[in-house]
């Protein structure tokens, strides 16, 4: 991960501290059903029970572009819907959310600050609610603030990468990840958010075209759960919703050939964009095929940022005060 642009002040002490990752939605042809957690970037979120009602909520790192209206935040949002499924809804609390993503990055940035509050509070009050009622919290928050979908926050929780076979009931596959698979992300310094990315999308999709999108998410998960990695390459492109927002961000169509070019596995957008992520077998193609990428958006006139590690990532987790220095994390305030 390279170096953001601000350090992490002094955290405040909290009774506990949730790190949710960043995470790639829509992999590939996986259209709001495929999500993918990242190593980086993330959010962390502090929180304490208060004797008194009520909730209260502490920004740090978002250059005062998050809303502080409760009922406007994804982590207020999410809190509160934790405690009323938890039967707790006059219980008080106190959060202190450090935002250590990018905004309008297409990693998930909204529904990482859900996970984080949902993970908690819910172990702030004995962790009464599954993991796939978290989900449900988040996928209900983030139709609240950027439009439903799911993908992200079920990567976020579970860590991995996660089928949803089902919203309504909700219903999810951790799918198996290959040792050898790993991923690297390249983030222009260009914001696209949601809405816009969902606007462009085609009203309607012939029989063919979803019956090659199919087809492509079959093989995708056949190559995860054989272990075929090459079948990667055929199984990512995505002639429907990829043109569509690739044609929003500068330089993404020759990024992601760039990436291929370098030798990964295969390339795509990152859930709405702008950033560009690819698959390469084993870490030791990463840094070639991150400099291949950084350097195609160069010549579209953007700065780009690189994250990479292995494609079997953890999920959203409980960090103790010895683990919050070893994480690294920085805020993203700031222009790369």
């Amino acid at each position: 991960m390279e170096k953001a642009t601000t350090p992490l002040p002094q955290l405040g002490h909290h009774d506990v501290y949730a790190f949710a990752p960043a995470s790639i939605g829509n992999v590939g042809p996986g259209f709001d059903v495929l999500g993918l957690a990242l190593s980086a970037p993330g959010d962390l979120l502090g929180a304490s029970l208060r004797n008194s009602p009520g909730l209260s909520l502490i920004v740090h790192g978002d250059g005062g572009r998050l809303p502080r209206e409760l009922e406007n935040n994804s982590a207020s949002l999410a809190a509160r819907l934790v405690l009323e499924r938890a039967s707790a809804a006059s219980q008080g609390l106190t959060l202190e959310l450090h935002k250590c993503m990018p905004f309008a990055s297409g990693l998930g940035s909204s529904a990482a600050s859900a996970v984080a509050a949902a993970v908690a509070v819910n172990q702030l009050l004995g962790k009464p609610l599954s993991d796939r009622c978290l989900v449900e919290i988040c996928y209900q928050v983030e139709g609240m603030v950027s439009g439903p979908s799911a993908d992200n926050a079920a990567a976020s929780i579970y860590g991995g990468m996660v089928l949803l076979s089902s919203l309504q009931p909700l219903q999810l596959i951790s799918l198996p990840v290959p040792d050898r698979l790993h991923v690297v992300v390249a983030h222009p310094c260009f914001e696209l958010s949601t809405r816009q990315a969902r606007a462009v999308l085609p009203p309607s999709v012939s029989l063919a075209e979803r019956s090659a999108n199919a087809a492509r998410l079959g093989t995708l998960l056949s190559a995860l759960y054989t272990g075929r990695l090459g079948r990667i390459a055929d199984a990512l492109q995505d002639p429907v919703v990829t043109p569509a927002r690739a044609a929003l961000v500068p330089g993404a169509v020759e990024v992601m050939r760039a990436a291929r070019s370098a030798g990964a596995l295969g390339s795509s957008i990152s859930g709405a964009g702008p950033s560009v992520f690819a698959f390469c077998d084993g870490p030791e193609g990463l840094p070639v095929v991150g400099i291949a990428m950084r350097a195609a958006f160069a010549t579209a006139g953007l700065n780009a940022r690189l994250f990479s590690g292995p494609a079997r990532a953890p999920g959203a987790r409980l960090v103790s005060v010895s683990e919050l220095a070893s994480l690294k994390l920085e805020y993203y305030d700031k222009p790369c």
